[in-house]
């Protein structure tokens, strides 16, 4: 019989940062409510969702991996690199409607759950424009990348995507 090469190992996902990384992690929430929002030129959005236990307005900063607003409404294509146990993705999971701020403007939204495939072809698409980050992103939830378009299919066929659709609902401030 002969030996079967053992399956990679599961990446593992990050733990959610704590004290001093988990204040460093929401400055960017205080920078938006301050009105600094356009520094980051559309590439990161203040995401005000609805908490799936308390039913408060929750906040919280994520990176735009995609923006469309060709022919139709606005969207915006967020993934969460904590899997899908992130507070905000489960969140949105049970309240899809949701107000996201890019720059100073607020936008009503409603989130779709992007398939794997989708979520795979994405990051082939992200990583030649932000290889940098790309690679750190993959390094940080475990996965080991060559650099190569397939292997970033792959990772992104692991990560939830959530694109963020502009709908015709008022957006609130959440503040």
């Amino acid at each position: 019989m002969t030996p079967q090469p053992a399956p990679p190992p599961e990446p593992h996902r990050p733990a959610l940062p704590t004290g001093p990384r988990r204040t460093a992690a929401r400055l960017p929430v205080h920078m938006f409510r301050a009105g600094l929002g356009p520094l980051f030129r559309g590439r990161l959005l203040l995401l005000v969702h609805t908490g799936r236990t308390t039913g408060l307005a929750r906040q919280t900063v994520i990176e735009v991996v995609e923006g469309a607003a060709a022919d139709g409404p606005r969207s915006w294509t967020v993934a969460s690199g904590f899997g899908p146990g992130a507070d905000w993705y489960r969140n949105l999971l049970r309240t899809p409607h949701a107000t996201v701020q890019v720059g100073r403007r607020f936008h009503a939204v409603t989130a779709h759950v992007l398939p794997a495939e989708e979520g795979g072809e994405l990051m082939a698409r992200y990583a030649p424009r932000h290889p940098r980050t790309a690679r750190r992103l993959c390094a940080f939830m475990g996965f080991t990348v060559d650099g190569g378009a397939e292997a970033y299919r792959r990772v992104g066929e692991s990560i939830p995507f959530v694109r963020l659709v502009e709908s015709a609902g008022p957006a609130r401030s959440g503040r």
